[in-house]
């Protein structure tokens, strides 16, 4: 069987490592990286570029296709591809909407009453400016369309939110995906993650995730596309697990079924968590990245079954399966990131990284340079690794990551400090 998974990131490397285990199965990169290189293969492909996609699945005879970002999946790789009679993992177009714009988003929520924080919406930065002087709170301010993970500026006072209206609408630091802005109450709490797999009549619910979206440790700096992740987070009670399962997930599929596009694929719904209370932040309609790697390294099994059966619309009697109480990841990110970083930097120490037991070194940003693995990318390699404790899998993540060099190298030093001990 011929997968071809559609991306370069670590959740696309996470997704090719666990798929490539199965027996007959081979795996292709598009465009891939140095990692997917090693358990498959690559090609050079743009992923937003719906005929290049359709016509490399069609050349190299694939039998499914996973589109793993946001990017290609918004613009309807995987509407080009089921029109083209191949089984692609992801939501259509339409059903992408869900991530593609904040603003629909949010008035979806309204809609179906799925429990978020009050908000407003902007055409107008001169509006949007005078509405938080007004205000005059912490508000969270977001562009509408996709941004990397880097759009939102969660605002401790007026003047920072205003400076994030500046950077999204007027210096258009996001081009147009800052035509409009959404702005939010601020929520207290934990945030967490939570996915589940739907192939578009029921839905598989996944284990509980918590990223760390926040640059340097203590939760401060600007907001990364993830330097982090680990599963399960203590927050997340069989009470409260059930509540994002009943007032967020069934009416989130539900209302998208009323209003005629299905949900088929991944959906992970970022959730903060208020007083026991689950209010949705946003949604993203394919796997997390770094909880991806977080979830993968846990599952029991082959995992072929879970995305195939969502792509051609059927589980059957799929139930989830765990093997690792936990996991955690820890992102080596450029020096720099998420601002202006350097490329080309060779890395050292993957091999000794890899040899230790229960860890695995999914890669990013980096590509191959003759025999040498060198950075390409903010976020360069997921350092994950499992254990029968949230402890455990991150002594074994940190010793992991501590052999891994490349000049500028950066990562936080606190991953799961919510769950750690020691």
């Amino acid at each position: 069987m011929r997968v071809l998974i559609v991306g370069g990131g670590a959740r696309e490397h996470a997704l090719a490592w666990r798929l490539s285990q199965d027996a007959g199965v081979e795996v292709i990169g598009a465009p891939g990286n140095a990692g997917i290189a090693a358990v498959g293969r690559t090609v050079a492909v743009d992923p937003t570029d719906t005929e290049q996609v359709v016509e490399l699945a069609k050349r190299e005879s694939a039998d499914l296709v996973v589109v793993g970002p946001e990017a290609p999946l918004v613009a309807g790789v995987v509407d080009a591809l089921r029109d083209n009679g191949i089984d692609a993992f992801g939501p259509d177009r339409e059903a992408a909407r869900l991530e593609g714009s904040k603003i629909f988003s949010k008035e979806f929520m309204a809609r179906h009453d799925i429990p978020t924080a009050g908000f407003a919406v902007f055409d107008d930065p001169d509006a949007a400016t005078r509405y938080i002087e007004e205000a005059n709170r912490p508000l969270v301010v977001k562009a509408d369309g996709l941004a990397a993970g880097k759009g939102v500026i969660v605002a401790s006072n007026a003047k920072e939110a205003i400076a994030g209206v500046d950077r999204i609408m007027r210096e258009r630091a996001f081009g147009d995906a800052g035509d409009r802005v959404l702005i939010e109450e601020c929520l207290v709490g934990q945030e967490v993650s939570y996915h589940v797999i739907s192939d578009g009549h029921r839905f598989i619910p996944l284990a509980p995730a918590q990223d760390h979206k926040r640059a340097f440790d203590g939760d401060k700096g600007p907001n990364t596309g993830g330097m982090g992740a680990y599963s399960p987070p203590p927050v997340v009670t069989p009470e409260i697990e059930q509540k994002i399962l009943d007032q967020v997930i069934e009416p989130t599929l539900r209302g998208m079924t009323a209003e005629g596009c299905p949900f088929r694929g991944a959906l992970f719904v970022g959730l903060m968590i208020v007083d026991g209370e689950p209010l949705v932040l946003e949604y993203n309609t394919r796997f997390g990245d770094p909880e991806c790697q977080t979830l993968v390294t846990r599952w029991k099994g082959s995992l072929m079954p879970l995305i195939r059966g969502s792509a051609q619309g059927d589980f059957g009697g799929l139930t989830p399966q765990w093997e690792a109480p936990a996991s955690l990841c820890v992102v080596l990110a450029a020096g720099g990131y998420p601002g202006s970083y350097a490329k080309g930097k060779v890395i050292t120490g993957l091999e000794e990284a890899s040899a230790l037991p229960n860890v695995t070194v999914f890669h990013a940003g980096t590509a191959l340079d003759g025999d040498a693995v060198v950075t390409s990318g903010g976020r360069v390699l997921s350092v994950t690794a499992i254990g029968e404790t949230i402890d455990e899998a991150a002594e074994c993540a940190y010793e992991a990551a501590a052999k891994i060099e490349f000049e500028g190298k950066q990562l936080r030093h606190d991953i799961g400090w919510r769950a750690r001990t020691r």
